[in-house]
């Protein structure tokens, strides 16, 4: 696997573990002298090419917790977590979060898990997304009180009439150039959606920034992550419609995500 995956020897051990209907940490610690079971060539097979992990066990997790996925949805990332770190840093005393693109629900299940007795609402496009998300809420024990799920397009006009005002907004949008090249597992498996944002990857920011402070409560917060050379462009463009911008890097140290304040 190598040969498709800078982390062959992480996607092997979850491969296996899911061939053995464990835990990865319970296989490393109490099954690694059993016989491999026959299905676990099969799966390397589909993970050599280029068929995300994720996909393949069904499941990805996002800052400790389990989310089911599909290819409707973004595997969610580690880079992601960014956005909660900044979030618990910065906005643990919301009560309403508002989560844009919601995908698998990561961020949303996660602020609202993390925060104890907030409320949140998350939209999507898809409705295939949703579905998913609100699956993976209702499996980590948030009701439909605190979890609201709506189908929605920033892209249409008056998608937010009727959504009230926040706290926090989180939102990971589409920001990938339309001719990027992309590796395989990406561009083969994960829904282009929620990929590619326009010649520069800049489109759904243009459209999406100006009208966030419709959405603020007072002293509200909005997090967005952004592509690694996106922070300057979109920093232009939250500034002209009135917000001020803070920076924060990933543990890489690249440009992850932008904090807008009113």
């Amino acid at each position: 696997m190598a040969k498709t995956s800078d982390t062959a020897r992480l996607d092997a051990e979850l491969l296996m573990a899911f061939a053995l209907g464990v835990s990865r940490s319970d296989m490393l610690i109490g099954a690694m002298r059993d016989e491999a079971p026959k299905k676990f060539n099969a799966l390397v097979d589909r993970r050599s090419a280029h068929e995300p992990v994720a996909h393949i066990t069904g499941e990805a997790e996002f800052f400790g917790r389990p989310f089911a996925v599909s290819p409707d949805v973004l595997v969610p990332r580690g880079d992601s977590e960014l956005l909660i770190e900044i979030a618990i840093e910065l906005a643990s005393d919301a009560r309403r979060i508002l989560d844009l693109g919601t995908g698998s629900g990561a961020l949303l299940a996660t602020a609202l898990l993390e925060f104890g007795d907030a409320q949140g609402v998350a939209i999507d496009a898809s409705g295939a997304a949703l579905q998913l998300a609100e699956s993976n809420a209702r499996s980590l024990g948030l009701s439909a009180e605190r979890a609201q799920f709506i189908e929605r397009s920033w892209l249409n006009n008056g998608w937010l009439a009727d959504l009230g005002a926040f706290d926090l907004i989180l939102c990971n949008p589409p920001y990938v150039e339309s001719d990027a090249a992309l590796d395989a597992d990406v561009r083969d498996y994960e829904p282009a959606s929620a990929l590619f944002a326009g010649i520069d990857g800049l489109d759904d920011y243009r459209v999406l920034i100006p009208q966030l402070g419709n959405l603020f409560n007072d002293n509200a917060i909005a997090v967005l992550e952004i592509g690694h050379a996106q922070a300057t462009a979109v920093s232009d463009i939250a500034e002209k419609a009135g917000f001020s911008v803070e920076l924060r890097r990933d543990l890489a140290n690249r440009p992850r995500a932008l904090i807008f304040r009113a």
